[in-house]
This record gives structure tokens, C-alpha cells and sequence, in this order.
């Protein structure tokens, strides 16, 4: 079920993680890899995914994470 814009999930992918759509790779896998310092162009080509399915990553993370209501922990 896309969950999203190239966003997907489905039980039996990744547990019910979401992932680009059409493809195995989840969600927060490209986000860890761009956080590690990896490349949009490195993304791409090692896990076989397009420029658009980064950007979507980046906004659905962006959406989610903005749905989030945080407490900061003295």
C-alpha cells in the first residue's frame, strides 16, 4: 500500500517498514546512508533507486517527523 508519493509498506517487505516503492530498500536505510555522509549519486547507485525516490524519502521523513510531538529531557 503506498503510504505516500514512491512511499511504500506492506507485511511482508521489510516487516511492514515503508520502503521506496517497487523496490525491498527501506526508508530509513537511505536515510542512515545520507546521514553517514553517502551521496545522493552513491544512493542511487548502490541501491539501484532514483534522485526522485531520495527526495521522496526526504520528504515523507520530513512529514513524519513533523507529525511528531517531542518533550525535551532536562
Amino acid at each position: 500500500m503506498e503510504i505516500a508519493p514512491r512511499i511504500s509498506v506492506d507485511e511482508r517487505v521489510h516487516f511492514g517498514k515503508p520502503v521506496v516503492s517497487g523496490t525491498r530498500v527501506p526508508v530509513d536505510l537511505v536515510l542512515a546512508q545520507l546521514g553517514s555522509g553517502m551521496t545522493f549519486e552513491e544512493v542511487v547507485e548502490q541501491y539501484h533507486i532514483t534522485l526522485e525516490d531520495i527526495r521522496a524519502v526526504l520528504s515523507y521523513a520530513a512529514a513524519t517527523v513533523g507529525e511528531v510531538g517531542v518533550t525535551a529531557v532536562p
